[in-house]
């Protein structure tokens, strides 16, 4: 039977689809890309098309035993919701009809950290966390993925069999395009990025990403929710780990966050003044102030996931930059 992944040329789509054509599954890639070199070399059917089109979406899901969802739109901008609801809300719902009218033994829908509030601070973010509220002065993409959440229970409660994962922030190889946080490492392998900031992240593999998927498609129970998280470092520690793989000096400047998140305010006209996306936006720099206790304890017990170390997996990323030919494109 066939196994649908949507958003199939992005860095995780496409090393989901790897993992699956190396399993013996038939995939059929969805995405609306023309880029599709993250799937070269792969035997898979191809198609073209937007998630927002449900006429579409019924088709490609056609005959289809499992659908992972992965295509979402990413924003730094607090005046993007028309563009994340359309994507992450919308096209969530289009998705999960057409999982219902084709019949979908399971569909693996791929929400985000930052659907779930993360206050209190002192204490971990686990699954009991309650979804960011629509009226929340969150930024869209928070708010659209939480909503694109609740699209797939109100699907769960129809009857479809599905599990949401929530992954943190996802590094690791086959980053073709690249991803916002390859572009960030990438700066930074460089050397151009002037200062750093004094906050962190919970860092993810994408390797161990799919992994977590794909045994929450064969093993978990229907409408269950788990968190994929990582480990959380900081900028200037990560800049550190980078000297040691790179052999770039970080910057010398590590800046407050009170002081970025300045800079981020006076900044944010020009970058768009420039169609440029700036890595510190008072988004981006919102979700370096989040929290930093991310709890993966239940699918760990559950399915037994165990991200691996975060230096394992920078050293990694930098290696497969390096043979695409990106570290020295970016140099």
């Amino acid at each position: 039977m066939t196994v649908v992944v949507t958003g199939a040329a992005g860095h995780l789509g496409g090393n989901l689809v790897r993992a699956l054509v190396a399993q013996g599954r038939r995939v059929r890639a969805v995405d609306r890309t023309r880029d599709w070199r993250p799937l070269d070399g792969l035997d898979v059917e191809r198609v073209e098309g937007d998630i927002c089109d449900l006429d579409f979406v019924r088709r490609a899901l056609g005959g289809a035993e499992a659908v992972y969802h992965t295509a979402g739109y990413i924003s730094l901008r607090m005046d993007e919701w028309p563009q994340s609801a359309a994507v992450n809300v919308t096209g969530v719902a289009n998705v999960v009809q057409a999982c219902l009218a084709n019949g979908v033994r399971r569909l693996i829908h791929f929400s985000s950290i930052h659907a779930l509030t993360q206050e209190p601070f002192d204490q971990p973010v686990d699954e009991a966390r309650p979804l960011v509220a629509a009226d929340a002065p969150n930024p869209p993409y928070d708010r659209s993925k939480a909503a694109g959440e609740r699209e797939v229970r109100g699907a769960v409660a129809q009857g479809l069999d599905a599990v949401i994962l929530n992954p943190t922030g996802i590094i690791g190889p086959h980053d073709y395009r690249p991803s916002f946080f390859g572009r960030v490492l990438l700066a930074m392998g460089r050397g151009a990025m002037p200062a750093l900031v004094d906050a962190g992240f919970d860092w993810v593999d994408v390797r161990d990403v799919v992994e977590g998927a794909m045994r929450a498609e064969a093993q978990a129970p229907a409408g269950a929710r788990y968190i994929l998280s990582g480990q959380w470092v900081s900028v200037p520690a990560l800049a550190a780990l980078l000297e040691e793989i790179t052999g770039r000096r970080p910057p010398r400047l590590v800046a407050p966050l009170w002081l970025a998140q300045l800079a981020a305010v006076v900044a944010a006209p020009f970058s768009r003044r420039n169609a440029q996306q700036a890595f510190f936006t008072p988004v981006s720099l919102m979700a370096l102030r989040s929290n930093r206790h991310i709890s993966h304890a239940r699918v760990t017990h559950d399915l037994g996931y165990q991200p691996r170390p975060f230096r394992e997996t920078l050293h990694d990323t930098f290696r497969w930059f390096a043979e695409a030919g990106l570290l020295a494109a970016a140099r």
